[in-house]
């Protein structure tokens, strides 16, 4: 057991508030990297196995996406502030309290698992037949949500063990966790749908086995890397029943995260509406999209889940040179990456949805719709960053109120405006066209955090 002295010598020696910030960003950064473009490929593998069984499944997977999403958006969101509010402890010294939210993370985590279960078991078939009257594809996607739905602890525990790690800077064991998940998720795919090596042929079902077989493994290894190595935070399960201003600082910065991941599973569900009225096979097209995007924004997200610890840490230390350097270097990297992805989506479309099995009206369909979004993926860059800034800082409702903007007040009503035009086409504009506003919003609201916070927006005021 840990000495109080000895979590003070440790948390003085914390990296995040003394290693130069460049090499602290990407040391934090690359390892969450890493496990992120594993999960991506997972994500892209496990969408071009199901599209061997036909497009039907696709389009069913495609059309779960958003309850998928929202479970992400819940175990996210309550991670985010989790680990916002340990790490300001931290830095701050406060160990009682950082002891004490490490705790009540695992008490949120049970509890969100019972909300997905309730949802899983009641509305799981509802959600598919609200969508399309094909009764493959309800069938298919029944099958499929129910099973991630039910045994989603895996996602929940996985994230809030994943969150405690980077609190502290452990980022290499998050690496290990959401690897070695994603690498077993990909062998069990082929597996479970065909039926190789002697399994059971079990189609989408199999599917959403793997998923969540990654997922449990990856949570187990969660926990025992906190339990082994995570030294800073103290477990104990007689502790984890919540105290009302500890929960409440938590989804002070995580409600808003939750809100704004699960508005884009609202968004999601709107646009697969607003898609399916011409042809399923363009919704097919959307679920792609979204798929091959992973492998673009997944690395930024990890950039972001480095980043986080390292802005709430120096800011509870008042190191606000560091606060600021730390955002604009993940800027310029998150733009950089962006623009590989753009050139990618610009020069390969037709190869990329040919992973995919994809049919002629899907090549016709699809190579337009990929050009068209890409052009958003620079500005998305800059506004991704900028929003986990906010939730880094305490200011999670600028967050909130920029993605409510973007995706329910201009990406949904633009969208369904110009399908009223009646070109398919023109719907795949709505995305550039939210995605300038985002960025307006997003510089405004960066000017007024710093402000409300006192930090200097120049490096000379800052230091």
């Amino acid at each position: 057991m840990s000495t109080e002295k000895d979590v003070l010598n440790s948390v003085k020696e914390n990296k995040m508030g003394t290693m130069p910030i460049n090499k602290l960003l990407i040391s934090m950064s690359l390892p969450i990297i890493a496990s992120m473009l594993v999960q991506a490929l997972y994500n892209i593998v496990d969408s071009i196995f199901v599209a061997q069984i036909n497009e039907n499944a696709l389009t069913a997977v495609s059309l779960a996406y958003p309850v998928q999403n929202l479970m992400i958006a819940i175990a996210s969101g309550t991670g985010v502030g989790v680990n916002s509010f340990i790490s300001k402890c931290l830095g701050a010294k406060d160990f009682k309290y950082a002891n004490k939210a490490a705790n009540v993370s695992i008490f949120l985590a049970l509890m969100n698992w019972l909300i997905l279960i309730i949802i899983g078991l009641t509305l799981s078939r509802w959600f598919f037949t609200v969508q399309t009257d094909n009764p493959e594809i309800i069938e298919y996607g029944y099958e499929y949500l129910s099973i991630v739905s039910v045994f989603s602890v895996g996602v929940f525990g996985q994230i809030m063990g994943e969150r405690l790690l980077q609190s502290t800077g452990k980022t290499m064991y998050t690496m290990i966790t959401q690897g070695i998940g994603a690498i077993i998720n990909i062998i069990f795919d082929p597996i479970l749908i065909f039926g190789l090596l002697g399994f059971p042929e079990l189609g989408v079902s199999g599917a959403a086995i793997a998923t969540v077989m990654g997922q449990i493994v990856a949570m187990l290894l969660a926990v025992f890397f906190n339990i082994k190595f995570n030294k800073e935070l103290k477990f104990d399960l007689k502790k984890i029943l919540p105290e009302k201003h500890i929960v409440a600082s938590i989804y002070k910065v995580g409600l808003p995260s939750v809100l704004m991941i699960a508005i884009s599973s609202v968004t999601t569900f709107a646009m697969n509406k607003i898609l399916i009225a011409f042809t399923s096979t363009a919704t097919a097209v959307y679920g792609v999209y979204f798929k091959l995007n992973s492998f673009i924004f997944m690395p930024i997200f990890g950039l972001n889940n480095g980043m986080v610890p390292i802005l709430a840490y120096n800011y509870g230390a008042e190191k606000y040179s560091r606060v600021l350097k730390t955002m604009r270097l993940s800027i310029i990297y998150a733009i950089s990456i962006m623009l590989i992805g753009l050139l990618i989506f610009q020069i390969f479309p037709e190869q990329l949805l040919m992973m995919f099995n994809a049919s002629e009206e899907m090549i016709s369909i699809g190579v337009p719709a990929l050009r068209i979004i890409s052009i958003s993926f620079l500005a998305a860059g800059f506004c991704i960053v900028t929003l986990s800034v906010f939730q880094a800082l305490g200011q999670g409702m600028y967050s909130l109120i920029t993605s409510v903007s973007r995706q329910l007040v201009v990406l949904v009503p633009v969208a369904y405006v110009l399908s009223l035009l009646g070109e398919l086409e023109l719907i795949w504009w709505s995305m550039p066209i939210a995605e300038i506003i985002s960025v307006a919003l997003c510089i405004i609201f960066i000017k007024m955090t710093f402000k409300r916070l006192n930090i200097p927006l120049s490096s000379k005021g800052a230091a």
